[in-house]
């Protein structure tokens, strides 16, 4: 099962200083299922194409590098794969694998309260085959610039967010089936505020 997102809206109701202010992290969620065009909105602002040049994005990249890949986990769907090229989510694991996940970051159960879940992760030798180790900074610089638009982009949504950097590695890759050039950096779950 693949999932075609809407296109990105380029105006907003709240200003981004509105949006700095307001957003905060929050644990506690709403059952209410997160919206096609709020999750499309979400992933474009994280890792969307702008424009039709073929290397631009939303968030800076080293050299256009891109080493970052978005999965995002919908409640009771499964896991997909934000596939940016075709603006589609793409079906990787059926069913629920949340709890997994949960407990793989250090057992923070509520992040399975949450409807929509984002995990960030990357291929660092995108980059660092073009500046060494360095670019190894660089990706991490990257997953923050991602991050902080992701989590301004739900405060623009009316929705809420929390960051999570609490979690097992090698148990979350292997929970997602991610391939062997791909690790989890970051997971952020979004949902409306109970």
């Amino acid at each position: 099962m693949n999932i075609q997102l809407t296109e990105p809206k380029l105006k907003a109701t709240k200003y981004i200083e509105e949006c700095i202010f307001e957003r905060e992290s929050i644990r506690k969620y709403n059952d209410k299922e997160i919206e096609i065009e709020k999750i499309s909105q979400i992933l474009w602002a994280g890792q969307g194409k702008k424009g039709f040049k073929r290397y631009t994005r939303t968030v800076p990249s080293a050299g256009a590098t891109y080493p970052l890949e978005l999965r995002v986990i919908l409640k009771n769907k499964g896991l997909f794969r934000f596939d940016i090229e075709r603006n589609t989510l793409e079906m990787e694991i059926e069913g629920k694998i949340c709890e997994e996940l949960a407990r793989a970051s250090w057992k923070q159960l509520f992040i399975c309260d949450s409807p929509f879940i984002i995990i960030i992760c990357a291929d660092f030798s995108r980059t660092t085959k073009r500046y060494g180790d360095r670019g190894i900074r660089y990706v991490f610089m990257e997953v923050g610039h991602c991050a902080q638009n992701i989590h301004l982009e739900a405060v623009a949504l009316n929705l809420v967010s929390v960051p999570i950097g609490a979690f097992k590695d090698k148990k979350i890759k292997e929970i997602l089936q991610l391939p062997e050039n791909i690790d989890p950096l970051y997971i952020i779950p979004i949902g409306y505020p109970k």
